[in-house]
């Protein structure tokens, strides 16, 4: 068991998110309750550990505004994932995007059973196969991947992205198992569909190079490495924002091969390429921020 403390620090001038004392009205008069209107949204600032036993530990919370322009970005984000889906769909895919997997796999197991079309049935595989992946079952992700990827090779064109999308799927799984070899396989069934189908500056098709990056990147086969992740960059450059996390995490996978490459000024342009988009889009008190800022000393040491 642990044990944690909120921390709550409030701004009594947001109108958009009142909240009121009810001291007067509690039975438990000492104890002060504040209540807040429902929907109320709160920022982790900081979590600090209180005793050395990892069993204690204090969160700081900040109230949120209607305004603000981080819950604003997150909230229309997670509203253009989950909008193109509708009843039963759009709440499936609302809580894969918040993590509840367990409620995901029951609802997808009633779904999946329930309907007698294929391409809902396929599509309800392949989420359950996205929850057992992020539950770090792989043989049973790769189980459900297949099955929805045998019904898209019956029923849809042999060049359609949702076979690409699949097939990536799978990748992904092996990749995460440490069969390079297999996922490499499944990465260039994706990318061959994407080249065929797809824009050359279209964002899959970044995605796809990347991945292809990756596994060539954990086979330490790193000249082949940074030939995919520059692809990826390049076009990731050309459609996306300057400040999106996507290219910070090229800048990373680039900055990561070259620290192996023993080339560490280049490493160093690269992380502090990323920490740059980072600053811009995520809280100062952000992990991801902290690694690269450490990842920017190990190099550092380095050179």
């Amino acid at each position: 068991m642990v044990g944690i403390l909120f921390i709550m620090s409030i701004d009594p001038c947001l109108k958009s998110t009142p909240f009121a004392s009810i001291k007067e009205e509690s039975y438990f008069k000492q104890e002060e309750e504040i209540l807040f209107s429902m929907h109320t949204v709160f920022r982790v600032t900081a979590v600090k550990q209180m005793d050395n036993k990892n069993e204690l530990y204090q969160v700081e919370l900040e109230l949120t505004s209607d305004d603000d322009q981080q819950l604003r970005l997150l909230t229309d984000r997670i509203r253009e994932e989950v909008d193109v889906c509708t009843g039963w769909e759009r709440l499936g895919k609302l809580l894969l995007t918040t993590g509840q997997y367990n409620k995901a796999e029951e609802l997808y197991n009633v779904l999946v059973e329930q309907t007698s079309d294929q391409g809902e049935k396929a599509y309800y595989y392949v989420c359950l196969g996205y929850v057992r992946d992020h539950q770090g079952d792989y043989e049973k992700a790769i189980w459900y991947y297949e099955q929805g990827l045998e019904i898209l090779k019956r029923t849809v064109p042999s060049d359609h992205p949702y076979l690409a999308s699949s097939y990536n799927n799978i990748g992904n799984v092996y990749d995460s198992m440490g069969e390079y070899s297999k996922a490499l396989s499944f990465y260039e069934k994706a990318l061959q569909i994407f080249q065929n189908t797809l824009p050359s500056n279209h964002p899959d098709l970044a995605t796809s190079y990347n991945n292809i990056g990756c596994v060539y990147d954990n086979m330490k086969e790193y000249s082949k490495a940074l030939s995919y992740y520059e692809k990826a960059l390049a076009i990731r450059q050309k459609s996306l924002s300057l400040n999106h996390p996507d290219l910070a995490a090229s800048y990373n996978n680039i900055s990561f091969v070259y620290h192996n490459m023993k080339d560490y000024s280049k490493a160093l342009l690269y992380l502090e390429r990323s920490l740059d988009i980072l600053q811009h889009v995520l809280p100062p008190t952000h992990p991801e921020i902290q690694n690269v800022k450490d990842g920017i000393e190990i190099v550092k040491k380095k050179l």
